[in-house]
Parts: C-alpha cells; sequence; structure tokens
C-alpha cells in the first residue's frame, strides 16, 4: 500500500514494479490485493500498462481499513472482537477476568491505527529528496 502511495497519480502500478522494489513475491502480492480490492482500498486495469492504484488519496485511507482488509479484526484474543456473538465460541466471556485487558489491547491498537492514514507513511516526494540531500542537523563535524 505503502507503494501504491508513493506511485497514486502517476497511473496504475505492476505489481512486478512493486514486488521488485519491497523485494517480495509477486505471488504475495496477487494474494494480497485480492482482499485490497474487496476492501475498496484499490482498483485493477488490465492491459499492457495496467496494475493496481489506490481508489482514493493516501490521505483518505486510514491504516485501520488496511489492517482490517488485509490481517481482519483488530482484536488480539477472539474474546476482544467488537462481534457479539463471540459469547458463543467462548463461555467465560462474562466472567472473564482478562477480558478487560484485551478489549483495551485492542482498543489502544485501533486508536492508534485511526490517527494515521497512508499518507502519513508516504513522504512528499519533493521534502523526500531535500531530506536525502541535507546533512543531519546537529550532526558532529570536523574542522
Amino acid at each position: 500500500m505503502v507503494q501504491l502511495g508513493r506511485h497514486y497519480g502517476r497511473g496504475p502500478a505492476s505489481l512486478a514494479e512493486i514486488a521488485t522494489e519491497e523485494d517480495l513475491p509477486r505471488a504475495y502480492l496477487e494474494q494480497l490485493v485480492v482482499n485490497l480490492r474487496e476492501a475498496g482500498l484499490v482498483t485493477s486495469t488490465r492491459g499492457a500498462h495496467g496494475g493496481y492504484e489506490l481508489a482514493r488519496p493516501p490521505a483518505m485511507v486510514s491504516m485501520t481499513e488496511v489492517l482490517r482488509a488485509l490481517e481482519g479484526p483488530l482484536a488480539p484474543m477472539l474474546c476482544a472482537s467488537e462481534d457479539p456473538e463471540h459469547a458463543l465460541v467462548c463461555d467465560r466471556s462474562t466472567r472473564c477476568t482478562v477480558n478487560l485487558l484485551w478489549v483495551r489491547v485492542r482498543d489502544a491498537v485501533a486508536g492508534a491505527l485511526d490517527s494515521m492514514t497512508l499518507a502519513d507513511l508516504v513522504p512528499p516526494r519533493a521534502s523526500l529528496a531535500n531530506v536525502q540531500s541535507q546533512p543531519l542537523q546537529g550532526a558532529l563535524t570536523t574542522s
């Protein structure tokens, strides 16, 4: 998704390009884009210049959406699921003393992810070049 965010506005990116950039197997990426497309996060274009692109600007894509599309529910344990039917799986959920911990962990993770968008992970192109060419502030210099 970060690669698609970097490529946003320049047309579709091929999975072969992304696989090379991220050093990931193309077959693995093919599995991921199925879930991302079903979640409405990416669109695909067929043909010689086809590929995948974000369905909306990176600033409009929350990291919660991305993680849920790729990983499913954010709950660290089934008992912390937001699904009210979890009680059918665990009959201890109403009297479980650790459930509160897992719910708080889930909420903290969701809060952190909700506070970030894909744009937060995609540095602006112009300033990225400036950052790479600038020396570190506070770096030691020799005279």
